[in-house]
């Protein structure tokens, strides 16, 4: 391998490692979580989880479901549930 090879590929793994996606939660995870952390007893419905996506309370990937469903950003769920408690 030459030493530009090894640069170019030195610098595609660095280029891979400095970028830190947003977790990304389906729906049935924000109910298992919702479940779990006993966040409202007994938990929301599929719709009414769907219907604040729509809304815009939970931050999603895209306006609507994606090929795999609702996708919400783990961070504003967890900030929704925390709001729950300020309120």
């Amino acid at each position: 391998m030459s030493d530009m090879q090894g640069f170019f590929k030195k610098d595609k793994i660095k280029q891979t490692l400095d970028y830190q996606p947003k977790v990304k939660i389906r729906l049935s995870e924000v109910e298992r979580l919702i479940r779990k952390h006993r966040i409202i007893v007994p938990p929301l419905s599929r719709q009414t989880l769907i219907k604040m996506c729509e809304e815009g309370i939970f931050e999603t990937v895209g306006d609507g479901p994606t090929i795999l469903g609702w996708l919400v950003y783990e961070d504003s769920f967890w900030k929704w549930a925390k709001s729950l408690d300020e309120e």
